[in-house]
């Protein structure tokens, strides 16, 4: 351990004399995470079509079209087989037992100083590698954006970056990820800002915008210069059809709703049933299965079946029958822990949901209608904006899939929609309500956020004034004269706290009847004294004496052994509160170069 820290300072101390400016050091680092994380969506992508090679014979995104040709026994085995050895693999392997995705990604950076484990990020990017290429139905955008994350807080944590320059390289990572799976650069550099960061800041924007570029032109390089979808060319007809694409958005977002609503009840199913979690996925793999019988459509990603809704080869009652399948094994699978994400699958709802609606919509009014394909893309931006919580990101990534500004506007007025009946009967986001059912929630406040990452072992104060428990008034007296802010902490032989002393307790024992002129220090203390512990976070410092009026609080060791190491004053809460406010207001504005070390 000695030994790779000793190395990371002597690579540290090297880009410090080389490079003299910390901005141009952090975009370096940018572009070294982005080509990881670039590097790494190519080969998830490339593993998954092999995965899906082996299990049904073909590398095409259009799975669809080959399984039609497969024996009922291999549509259906397939996805159980592969739930059975993600499972396994989950459960053996990774931490907490559970696939690992892009809220894990928040957690880091909202709450644990953008600290992530690469090898979880790499582990995880292995299950969803197996479970997608055997077919669950799915997305692969949110494990690449976990690996890539992933990357960049290894990055940050052995060259030992600060918080802020950390969350940066997480966010590069992310960015590149998305990047790199849509072809879409400029999205990918606001969907790091929007869901992953919570903010924009202008400290971070170059980095990420460096790091989504490079994650771009690697992918570019090796695959072409093809976009995620290929659609006819669609404009948008009349203005008058606004009001079709906002009562779209509108049923994007009940949708969207009525979908994360479900996984829970699948969960809890799953619970009630006892189902091993390592048995999960194969159930969910079998459901999967099962229901591709009818709806092929619904196994693995989806793009195929995304692809020939925007080209309008689906009927109508084609597309409701796919919504709704395609509704239920996400829950499923989702609910019952295969590995996956959740970007693919609401860009399959919303193009199900509005080729539906543009199919109504155009057969009303069929010489205002732009075509149904034109409401497919919409309905996809709008049912994953409000799943995502990134309407200003999936707004983009249609605009940079079409370059058309007309149906981007449209996309923009549905997305907007979605999103608030997501929030108004959801709460937030798929990912929000993840993070909900861990106890946390990104709407505390960065300021909040930050402080609740920041420990009282960080600002507490080491010197103070002590007094045994048999120790009589005079000595009392001498001791709180000189104890910084006039307290003694009253300890016992094993250096256990017992209580405090304080001012107003040494008036109150002086004028009490019952105490006596041989009264010591255990009886003038205040027992039990609301107290902090060195990992409690400066927010629940704040808390607690905001509760008891306390100015300054003891620091115990740990529970158990309740011994004191420090104490905290309400001033050095607050300045760190304070300190708070001022670093994140300088890295939104801009106002300094960012500080790495």
């Amino acid at each position: 351990m000695a030994e790779k820290l000793l190395k990371s300072n002597i690579v540290l101390n090297r880009m410090r004399r080389i490079v003299k400016s910390e901005q141009l050091v952090l975009s370096i680092l940018a572009l070294v995470v982005g080509a990881l994380a670039g590097g790494g969506t190519i080969l998830f992508r490339d593993g998954l079509l092999f995965v899906q090679s082996l299990f049904y014979g073909t590398s095409d995104e259009a799975l669809h079209r080959h399984l039609i040709d497969l024996p009922v026994w291999q549509l259906v085995l397939g996805p159980t087989a592969g739930g059975l050895i993600v499972g396994i693999f989950i459960y053996k392997f990774l931490p907490g037992k559970r696939p690992h995705g892009v809220a894990d990604v928040i957690d880091a950076a909202s709450f644990h100083d953008a600290r992530m484990s690469t090898r979880c990020g790499i582990k995880s990017a292995v299950a969803s590698m197996v479970s997608l290429g055997s077919g669950a139905s799915l997305g692969r955008e949110g494990p690449v954006v976990h690996m890539g994350a992933s990357f960049g807080a290894w990055l940050a944590r052995i060259l030992h970056l600060r918080r802020s320059a950390a969350r940066t390289l997480l966010g590069c990572g992310v960015a590149s990820a998305v990047a790199a799976s849509f072809n879409a650069p400029l999205a990918g550099a606001l969907f790091a800002h929007e869901v992953a960061l919570g903010h924009y800041a202008l400290t971070a924007f170059a980095p990420i915008v460096l790091a989504s570029v490079t994650g771009t032109v690697i992918t570019r390089l090796y695959y072409g210069q093809g976009v995620a979808f290929q659609f006819p060319v669609h404009h948008i007809q009349s203005f008058w059809e606004f009001p079709a694409f906002a009562l779209l958005g509108i049923l994007a977002g009940v949708t969207a709703v009525l979908v994360v609503r479900t996984i829970p009840i699948v969960q809890k199913t799953a619970d009630k049933a006892k189902a091993p979690l390592w048995l999960r996925p194969a159930i969910a793999g079998l459901v999967v299965g099962l229901v591709g019988l009818i709806f092929p459509q619904i196994i693995g990603v989806g793009y195929g079946g995304m692809n020939d809704a925007l080209y309008e080869l689906y009927s109508f009652p084609f597309m409701l029958g796919l919504l709704f399948a395609k509704a239920f094994v996400v829950a499923i699978c989702m609910g019952l822990g295969f590995a996956g994400g959740m970007f693919s699958p609401a860009l399959f709802l919303g193009a199900m949901l509005g080729g539906a609606f543009g199919f109504l919509a155009t057969s009303v009014f069929p010489d205002l209608s732009s075509g149904y394909a034109a409401y497919t893309l919409v309905g996809m931006g709008a049912v994953a904006a409000a799943v995502l919580g990134a309407p200003i990101s999936t707004t983009l990534i249609i605009f940079e899939l079409t370059g058309d500004y007309a149906l981007t506007v449209a996309v923009m007025v549905a997305s907007v929609l979605a999103s608030v009946v997501m929030d108004q009967f959801q709460g937030g986001s798929f990912f929000q309500w993840q993070l909900k059912c861990r106890g946390l929630s990104t709407r505390w406040g960065r300021e909040m956020n930050l402080l609740r990452m920041m420990k009282v072992a960080d600002i507490m104060k080491s010197e103070y004034e002590t007094v045994p428990l048999t120790e009589g008034l005079p000595v009392i007296r001498e001791k709180l004269i000189n104890a910084p802010y006039s307290e003694l902490f009253v300890i016992d032989d094993n250096a256990k706290l017992h209580g405090t002393i304080t001012l107003t307790d040494l008036r109150h024992a002086a004028f009490d009847p019952n105490l006596g002129s041989e009264v010591t220090a255990g009886e003038v203390a205040r027992s039990k004294p609301p107290v902090l512990y060195r990992t409690d976070s400066i927010e629940k410092a704040i808390r607690l004496m905001e509760q008891t009026g306390e100015e300054h609080l003891p620091v115990l060791n740990n529970e158990e052994d309740r011994e004191m190491i420090g104490f905290v004053h309400e001033k050095d809460a607050m300045m760190a509160y304070n300190n708070a406010l001022l670093e994140l207001q300088s890295e939104e504005r801009g106002d300094a170069p960012p500080k790495l070390f």
